[in-house]
């Protein structure tokens, strides 16, 4: 399911990552993720619409144990129940990023990965890219010439 960036709507990525949303400020949300089983856990913080020299841009950040992970210029998610996972990504040209965060507290991230590989028959790839094209095969069902972060759009 797509959803857009809105502070009413940063409920549903924190439903499907099984925690509750807790903002800070304005326009900064931060979602603890933890996996008591395997002795995981992240926190993700999504920043709405920050100021980047005059241009407004949402931004994805993960952190976990040793590892930070951030997404600039996110322009669109597909918070999924079934596979219990949250898919934010970004395009510029005939480039996609893909950062995926888990109900297990697992993170994932795929970058600047070509459009080609993207529509290839993944059958064909070797096994490396061949989960890469998987993972963002999702991004195929949003149409982003239509998407928009306003809620009035």
């Amino acid at each position: 399911m797509v959803h857009q960036f809105t502070k009413e709507n940063i409920d549903a990525i924190a439903e499907v990552l099984n925690t509750k949303a807790k903002p800070l400020g304005d326009d900064v949300f931060r979602l603890e993720v933890i996996n008591e089983e395997d002795n995981r856990k992240l926190a993700l913080e999504i920043h709405l619409g920050l100021d980047a020299n005059g241009e407004a841009m949402n931004m994805v950040s993960v952190y976990a144990q040793n590892t930070f992970l951030q997404l600039h210029n996110c322009t669109a998610f597909i918070a999924s129940d079934m596979l219990k996972q949250v898919t934010f990504f970004g395009r510029s040209g005939e480039r996609t990023s893909g950062l995926i965060v888990e109900t297990g507290a697992g993170c994932s991230l795929y970058s600047n990965v070509s459009e080609t590989i993207l529509n290839s028959d993944f059958t064909q790839l070797p096994e490396d890219l061949m989960m890469c094209a998987i993972a963002l095969s999702l991004t195929e069902s949003v149409d982003l010439d239509d998407f928009s972060f306003d809620e009035d759009a």
